[in-house]
């Protein structure tokens, strides 16, 4: 069984992250804005430092396969190749943006099948 999860995001990320979700179409944020209707804001200085937010390194483990991860979590003009970095549009960066150390989700896939991730560390990137 998944432990329960609270989804926790910045004040200045919540902004940046919406005028992105403008910008863009449904298709592209549809995840992502679920992922942020169902936040709890708070003021950056009030964060705790356990919580993924943008431009943090995140080492998650896929607890279905037990392999382990390392990415850092970036805005999609910054991805530029860099096999280390995952988009906030792409569903693990939706699914990880506001989780805490500890906490799981099991997220959707395109291909309709379900990941079961677990936040192991975050970190500054």
């Amino acid at each position: 069984m998944l432990s329960p999860r609270s989804v926790l995001i910045g004040r200045r990320d919540l902004d940046r992250l919406d005028t992105l979700i403008h910008n863009r179409t449904p298709s592209e944020t549809s995840l992502l804005y679920e992922e942020l209707d169902a936040a709890i804001v708070v003021e950056d200085d009030l964060l705790p430092d356990d919580v993924v937010r943008m431009n943090t390194t995140i080492r998650f483990v896929d607890l279905d396969t037990s392999v382990e991860s390392t990415v850092e979590l970036v805005y999609p003009h910054e991805l530029q190749g860099d096999a280390g970095r995952v988009s906030i549009l792409a569903p693990v960066g939706a699914a990880l943006i506001g989780l805490r150390v500890g906490e799981t989700i099991e997220w959707p896939l395109p291909n309709g099948k379900h990941r079961h991730l677990k936040v192991m560390a975050v970190g500054e990137a």
